[in-house]
């Protein structure tokens, strides 16, 4: 398999880690100003709309890590490139965390809105089954000993969970469900008021540069353990 160079890679992900760093933390302080003080209420659900500002953009990242790493296996499959299978190592913990933070956060959501901390309806139930794929993919990595065959059976169940991605989108316009439809769109007729539309952008931006500092601080680590293993074998 080959690889790109790995010196270069840590280099520059030292160096991006300290600005990602400097970044985020100035990007948090407005973002939790703008979600908890400078936005509204809402009419009806009132104060615990703000776990709106969490839960929606934790459930975006699952879904877009999610796509990004079954991506990069058919990738790594067809040209045998080791870094997209170390990417991969490191992104799948990161969004296996915001899959469990979009139900958890979506439960304490649900309860004072549904009056119930869970329903088995079709939004919800496919994010459970992407959350399993998730563990599947990430134990397939670490129980696997031969890393080729931990490639190939990873990569198979990506390759299949994916066919879930189009039903945890659409599913609230497929079935009837507690689960309210989608109120931003990206072609121009969202739902949701600016005030609240700002803030929620603003801690997807959060939360996108957590992804990148986790990541890079977990690339970091992969890269450093398999040059050992290779100092290890000569």
């Amino acid at each position: 398999m080959k690889f790109f160079n790995q010196n270069k890679i840590l280099n520059l992900s030292f160096r991006s880690q300290k600005i990602i760093l400097i970044f985020f933390l100035l990007i948090l302080s407005i973002g939790l100003f703008e979600a908890l003080v400078l936005s509204p209420e809402d009419y009806l659900q009132g104060d615990a709309v703000r776990i709106m500002y969490v839960h929606v953009p934790s459930a975006w990242i699952s879904l877009a890590v999610y796509s990004m790493i079954t991506f990069l296996a058919v990738l790594n499959f067809i040209f045998k490139i080791k870094n997209f299978y170390l990417i991969n190592k490191s992104l799948a913990p990161i969004g296996l965390l915001f899959t469990c933070l979009a139900i958890v956060t979506g439960s304490l959501w649900g309860q004072p809105t549904w009056g119930t901390w869970w329903a088995w309806d079709a939004r919800l139930t496919s994010m459970i089954i992407l959350m399993f794929f998730y563990i599947f993919y990430i134990l397939c990595l670490k129980m696997i000993n031969k890393t080729e065959l931990a490639i190939k059976i990873s990569s198979i169940g990506l390759i299949f969970g994916a066919i879930n991605l189009p039903i945890i989108k659409y599913s609230v316009n497929w079935w009837n469900t507690l689960h309210q439809p989608s109120s931003v769109k990206f072609d121009g007729s969202s739902s949701i008021h600016s005030s609240m539309l700002l803030p929620l952008m603003v801690m997807l931006l959060v939360l996108l540069l957590y992804c990148a500092l986790i990541f890079l601080m977990k690339y970091k680590t992969e890269i450093i353990r398999m040059k050992k293993k290779n100092i290890k074998r000569l």
